[in-house]
């Protein structure tokens, strides 16, 4: 299964047939196995959940030999993130020299606490992406961005857009490679 350019191996588990319960095996780059792997989120609707709970995500981009790291609302359909922002700026400047991005959101957030100190905990859902992100200035896919910007960020569906708002706006559109997903305390 391939969604906006994520491909997705669908497992399923004994006896679930499948849907909402199988299980996602990454088929991306090799890497290591998460070193707590019974925190790891493996179903797809799961990670899907957490990033739908989110209201703010955090991009890490790649300026030369340094990361820079914003926080963005955004919106997330089939696979892709999107990104609103002004037409100029570092960010911009930094994607059109290296589109690799990094991407994360948590939800799900609570304090556990403890007698001392050291027993305190934090329950927690968190996701992080890898992709290559693409400026959209113009056209269908800016209107299509936009709308998935609103629609994640307050439920409504919003068909008209202010053409001043349009004209000072650029939509980033991250195609996400590899997602992984982790949860402490649940």
């Amino acid at each position: 299964m391939e969604k906006c350019g994520m491909k997705f191996e669908i497992k399923k588990k004994a006896g679930t047939g499948g849907g909402k319960n199988a299980v996602l095996k990454r088929l991306t780059a090799e890497k290591p196995a998460m070193r707590r792997g019974e925190k790891e989120i493996m179903s797809r609707s799961e990670i899907e959940d957490v990033i739908n709970l989110a209201k703010v995500c955090r991009i890490g981009f790649v300026d030369e030999d340094k990361p820079y790291v914003l926080p963005f609302n955004f919106g997330y359909s089939s696979g892709c993130v999107y990104l609103h922002c002004a037409g100029e700026g570092r960010k911009l400047e930094i994607l059109k020299k290296n589109s690799n991005v990094c991407f994360e959101v948590d939800s799900d957030h609570e304090l556990v606490t403890a007698p001392d100190a050291c027993g305190h905990g934090f329950r927690y859902k968190s996701v992080i992406g890898f992709g290559k992100a693409t400026i959209i200035m113009r056209g269908p896919g800016k209107i299509k961005g936009l709308k998935t910007i609103m629609k994640h960020m307050t439920g409504k569906e919003y068909k008209v857009f202010r053409e001043s708002g349009l004209e000072s706006t650029h939509v980033i559109k991250i195609i996400l490679k590899e997602l992984t997903g982790k949860k402490s305390g649940y």
